[in-house]
């Protein structure tokens, strides 16, 4: 195992970018992928975010390019802000000579992106939604693809993304090759590389279903009524760069506002905003232009910037392996954090799930401490729940999300059996369902807006 690039064998010209953007040494997905990458291999690979993943693939991705000058590649993401990081990076390490790139996501014009694939790009990053969009139109051919990855490709079948995956593959070559990384492996992962990849090698770094040992975990057990107090008390005691998982969209808007009334530097990001928009504050985010992002599940998905010191999980996620990746936003690269998760009576459930993933061989404690208590939950302390009060929240759907990555039905088991609408909101609404006097969701009626969030 190599401790540096220069052991790889990879073009000079890739080298300088490396150089240029201060990449001494791989880490250690980076050893383990490179050299098995560019000798051409099929590759299974698992690992924790933050661990370097998009370089394992993308250095030896661009050397194909570089040694090749007639091969293109795709490179599959989740989510469009996702699509959007590797794209950026890739563009960094593509060396002085021109090798044209596209970015195949929704929320952005499809002129736009028309006008990028006449120019015959040599590597294409998208979303599986926008990427089957174009292969419809005649927009786009993948006749000549030399090289196929599928980023976070546990997410992509979470969201429903597994037909549009065999769509497009059907476009490719049979003689390719196919790198498929995922931050979990279960038996679906599985299922797909054996249909995919040839002989591939399965690599590994760290448990891919335990969070990273350099983040300090804490759990407030409270209420709803009380949620919101012990969140403020927890930011006047927190320094640095925070970002705080809600599940709605209108949840970070209202949150988010409150936040600002309160004298904090806030701002949202959700699916409804324009992508012009949340480029913005991504960008205001990263150059510390406020402190405090709220954010849904699916707009955050993929952000990484360094800077981030404290995770809260204000509202539990839908999935329990979101909880992994919300979690993973913080201690990037080495480094430190925390990560604070409110737990309130109607998502012991979901709390409970979590911990059946991270740890299934340990009990989970009993919640009998006082409300608003701080626990540290370290590894260690991660536990199983023997509770049989506690319905399973999840079930399997073939199309629980949009193209663009966002919600796109309510489920029952996403619900305390007892609710029909959000605590947050609770309030404002009256005991039938009506909002008084201005909108009403009668019994069976959507309540998701068509990107897929919660109204």
């Amino acid at each position: 195992m190599t401790n540096d690039f220069n052991g790889f064998g990879l073009p000079p010209k890739l080298l300088q970018s490396l150089a240029r953007m201060q990449f001494e040494q791989p880490t250690p997905i980076q050893a383990k992928a490179i050299p098995l990458a560019l000798e051409g291999r099929d590759i299974l690979g698992s690992a924790q975010t933050g661990t370097g993943k998009t370089g394992a693939f993308g250095i030896p991705l661009i050397a194909k390019l570089i040694e090749n000058e007639t091969a293109t590649a795709l490179v599959m993401t989740p989510t469009r802000e996702l699509a959007s990081q590797v794209i950026a990076m890739m563009q960094q390490l593509i060396p002085v000579q021109n090798i044209k790139t596209a970015l195949l996501i929704g929320g952005e014009a499809m002129p736009k992106q028309l006008r990028q694939l006449q120019m015959h790009p040599r590597l294409i990053v998208g979303t599986p939604g926008r990427i089957n969009d174009h292969l419809e139109r005649g927009s786009v051919k993948l006749g000549n693809v030399r090289v196929l990855v599928l980023d976070e490709t546990d997410r992509m079948l979470d969201m429903g993304f597994g037909v549009q995956i065999d769509r497009i593959l059907q476009h490719m070559p049979q003689q390719r090759q196919t790198m498929l990384f995922s931050a979990t492996l279960p038996s679906a992962i599985v299922k797909l590389s054996s249909k995919y990849l040839k002989n591939p090698e399965r690599i590994s770094v760290g448990s891919t279903i335990a969070a990273a040992p350099n983040i300090r975990q804490e759990l407030i057990q409270t209420s709803d009524a009380e949620k919101g107090a012990q969140l403020q008390k927890v930011l006047s005691e927190t320094k640095g760069s925070i970002i705080i998982f809600v599940k709605t969209k209108f949840g970070t808007e209202k949150l988010a506002e409150r936040l600002r009334k309160q004298d904090y530097r806030a701002d949202a990001i959700h699916g409804d905003l324009r992508q012009a928009r949340r480029d913005k504050v991504i960008q205001n985010f990263r150059d510390k232009r406020f402190q405090i992002l709220v954010a849904t599940d699916v707009a955050a998905r993929g952000l990484d910037v360094p800077h981030i010191e404290t995770v809260i999980n204000y509202d539990l996620p839908q999935a329990p392996e979101d909880f992994i990746h919300r979690i993973g936003r913080t201690a990037r690269a080495g480094s430190s954090g925390v990560a604070i998760s409110f737990i309130t009576p109607s998502e012991r459930h979901k709390w409970s799930a979590i911990h059946r993933l991270m740890n299934p061989g340990e009990r989970l404690p009993g919640h009998d401490r006082d409300e608003g208590a701080r626990t540290d939950r370290s590894k260690s302390q991660w536990s199983r729940s023997g509770r049989k009060d506690f319905q399973k929240p999840y079930q399997k759907s073939e199309k629980r999300f949009d193209r663009d990555g966002e919600r796109k039905h309510d489920f029952k088991s996403d619900r305390a059996p007892q609710k029909r609408f959000d605590r947050d909101e609770k309030r404002e609404f009256s005991k039938d369902g009506a909002w008084e006097g201005k909108k009403h969701f009668p019994k069976g009626e959507k309540r998701f807006d068509r990107d897929g969030e919660r109204k």
